[in-house]
This record gives C-alpha cells, structure tokens and sequence, in this order.
C-alpha cells in the first residue's frame, strides 16, 4: 500500500487528480560520451591532415620562418612530381593554378617543399617560375638535424 502526500489523498480542484511533477533535469551523460569519443577522434586525426605529398626534406640549421597567414605549399617528390598543396600540376601550369589559389595575390607566402633525393635543377626551375609570376614571399622547407636525431 502507498501513501499520497498530494492534499491527503483528497482530488484536486476541479476534481482531477494531480500528476506528479514533470521531471526538469537533463541527463547530460550521453552527451558528454559522445563530446569525448569526438575529441578522441579529432586527436588522433589532426596531425594526419598535414600536406599529403610524402617528401623527404634535406637537413638544414636554418632556424624557423615566423608568420600569421597560411603559406601555400608547392612539393616536389623523389620522382620530380610537382604538387601545390595535394594536386599534381605540371611546371607550366603552376603559376596559373597559384594564381587562381591565391586569387591574384602575389603577396601570398609560398613554401617550396622538395625531396632530398631530388636534383638541384629542379628546385631551381621551380622557384624560377614562381618569381617569373611574381611571387616575391618563396621559402625553401627543409628539416632540422636535432629533430631527426631525436626521432633516431
């Protein structure tokens, strides 16, 4: 047998009896579950977006370039591939696909990204039609020899 608080049993006022009171809490688990599996996966994927091409820098002391905006990265694999950002180009047609990426900015900073294994005439050839175009903000990316003594 139970007993009821609500007017000692007695029915409301219009003769209806009364329902308990709704229940105004949010159950917040489930939310908070799913926020951490999405933060788990944005962990480990982040530092898989990098720039795709795999390319193998050389060596260099040079200390790091300092900047706000976001470079546009032009790579030359171990085959002479060339790339801006993911997409394959050919010399001839990378000025008009910097262009049209940078929306006519020359001011755009470019990293040139080129493999180790790569002949010097082709870097060459390349930061020769980028400053053809324009481009006057071109850097070459290379690694530093203490981070690939610590990854030894």
């Amino acid at each position: 047998m139970g007993a009821s608080l609500n007017n000692g049993g007695r029915r409301g006022q219009y003769g209806r009896r009364r329902s308990r009171a709704q229940m105004s809490e949010i159950n917040v688990t489930p939310m908070v579950d799913v926020m951490l599996v999405l933060l788990v996966i944005f962990m480990v994927t982040a530092p898989l977006m990098t720039v795709g091409v795999e390319v193998d820098l050389p060596k260099t002391k040079a200390g790091e370039i300092q900047g706000q905006d976001e470079p546009l990265a032009v790579s030359i694999d171990k085959d002479g591939n060339l790339f801006v950002q993911d997409t394959a180009v050919e010399l001839e047609g990378l000025a008009p696909l910097l262009m049209e990426v940078s929306k006519n900015n020359l001011d755009v900073r470019i990293f040139v990204r080129g493999d180790e294994k790569i002949d010097y005439g082709t870097v060459m050839r390349t930061m020769g039609a980028l400053n053809e175009a324009g481009f006057t903000k071109v850097a070459l990316i290379a690694r530093n020899p203490a981070d690939s003594a610590k990854k030894k």
